[in-house]
């Protein structure tokens, strides 16, 4: 990615098969989330990332187990990150975890930990 240097992932739990819409949403979630984490505790960071331009990568994982993993490893390496648990109001039951959003944090790190999934 010539020219930046953080990122955003968002990564989604594919085995929910949720509509394009409902996808849509729990990613703006995940986004919004994980950018109120960097905003707290690596301010620095989600400055240049907003004055990078705020990249952003979608990404998927077959399920729950995968989010966790990834999750722990952001936390191991200090990247903010969010777990996004749905209300399910609409088509999941309520406390489903949908995607993990992970950034804005350096590509280097952020790839380390999500450089092999394959994009949403």
């Amino acid at each position: 990615m010539s020219g930046f240097n953080f990122k955003q992932v968002i990564i989604v739990r594919s085995d929910l098969k949720m509509s394009k819409g409902k996808t849509s949403v729990q990613v703006a979630h995940a986004a919004v989330l994980a950018s109120e984490e960097a905003h707290k505790h690596r301010r620095q960071w989600w400055a240049s990332w907003l004055e990078e331009g705020q990249c952003k990568v979608a990404l998927k994982v077959d399920g729950i187990e995968d989010l966790r993993r990834l999750s722990q490893a952001a936390k191991e390496r200090g990247l903010p990150f969010a777990l996004v648990e749905d209300r399910g109001l609409t088509e999941i039951p309520p406390g489903t975890t949908t995607c993990l959003g992970i950034g804005p944090g350096p590509i280097e790190t952020i790839d380390e930990i999500t450089g092999d999934l394959p994009l949403l």
